[in-house]
């Protein structure tokens, strides 16, 4: 998915609007989540950017796209570029003594109207 997303669209509440765009997103990557695995691959990995624009859009992990679309609404931004692509990942062994930290990225849990 690459998109570039307006948040001010002429007749439409910019609320509704805002979450409509962070369902799509979400949406996309469970949509993507729920595709055969190819032999020798553990699991769906994502390469994800953001940014105002798709010139100025910059590497970031997946869990953080919704924190950065909210904070490009806080600063009353017009429109933001989402790049979303699913590719295959392979977990590593991790070595002795090394904590298996989950990180939550928010994108397996229910509605948006949750997140804080």
């Amino acid at each position: 998915m690459k998109k570039t997303f307006k948040l001010q669209v002429e007749g439409k509440n910019p609320d509704r609007l805002l979450d409509a765009h962070k369902h799509e997103i979400r949406k996309y990557v469970k949509r993507q989540r729920r595709v055969p695995l190819p032999a020798g691959v553990d699991f769906w990995d994502f390469d994800c950017k953001f940014g105002s624009t798709e010139e100025s859009a910059e590497v970031v992990h997946l869990a953080e796209i919704i924190t950065r679309i909210d904070a490009a609404v806080a600063e009353g931004a017009e429109q933001f570029f989402v790049e979303v692509l699913a590719k295959e990942g392979h977990r590593r062994v991790r070595p002795a003594g090394e904590s298996a930290g989950h990180q939550h990225d928010g994108f397996d849990e229910g509605d948006d109207d949750l997140t804080p």
